[in-house]
């Protein structure tokens, strides 16, 4: 049996800081990653809860030429996409990331997210082409050197997606813990069809998100957006 390799009552000093320094990377300097140091960021994040231990995810690590090939057939879909719009009736996603329809808060959060980002690189609204070429860098992981995919066993039920958030999240904050920044990505959900024979996914495997994986360019402007998030006291309420 497995053992929790700390004392109950002692602290972890460094859980704060990589919390508070996780954010959306987009942009990554070519340096490698090293195995050894995302062989211990997946270790770590097993340790994720889930409902009776099913433990749902499953990872796909990209690299070399298989990163690049990926990336070149889903930046030809987007492309074909574009000049063809009735081409994104092929690529759909299995579940339902956004909703359907945006409501207050949320619609202006995605908005004030959105133009907050094309804000920072210069895009203005109906800068189609701008916006374009910035949609395109999703789908080269924004040159990261590493990129994940990751999938779930279609016969699971939707509690092990909020299972899979679990896992995820201890990727990102076990990544900071190494020096490496990641962006995880829902804009890969579409393409499934390409993303899972690539991989060598199973017939029985539904794509969850991509995630890119790397170390940070401090350089780069775009990564000088740190997202805003609303005062937990307006989204709590106490009981007593």
């Amino acid at each position: 049996m497995s053992k929790n390799p700390l004392p109950l009552s002692a602290p972890a000093l460094d859980v704060d800081a990589a919390i508070a320094s996780r954010m959306s990377v987009r942009g990554y300097l070519p340096r490698a990653v090293e195995r050894e140091k995302i062989e211990h960021i997946l270790a770590l994040a097993t340790r994720a809860p889930s409902g009776t231990n099913t433990q749902p995810w499953r990872t796909y690590v990209l690299q070399g030429a298989s990163r690049q090939g990926l990336a070149d057939k889903v930046c030809a879909a987007h492309e074909a996409m574009r000049a063809n719009p009735a081409l994104a009736a092929e690529y759909k996603e299995e579940y339902d990331y956004y909703p359907a329809n945006w409501v207050s808060p949320y619609i202006e959060r995605r908005r004030e997210n959105g133009w907050g980002l094309y804000g920072l690189l210069g895009i203005t609204k109906g800068d189609k082409d701008k916006m374009h070429a910035q949609h395109q860098c999703n789908y080269r992981f924004f040159d990261a050197p590493v990129g994940l995919m990751f999938t779930i066993d279609r016969v699971l039920g939707r509690g092990s997606l909020l299972d899979y958030g679990f896992f995820l999240q201890n990727i990102m904050l076990a990544a900071r813990g190494q020096g490496l920044h990641t962006c995880p990505q829902a804009a890969w959900n579409s393409f499934a069809k390409i993303i899972l024979p690539h991989i060598g996914a199973g017939s029985g495997e539904m794509l969850v998100c991509g995630m890119a994986l790397g170390y940070a360019d401090d350089s780069a402007l775009i990564n000088d957006f740190y997202t805003p998030r609303v005062p937990a006291e307006q989204l709590t309420q106490w009981l007593d």
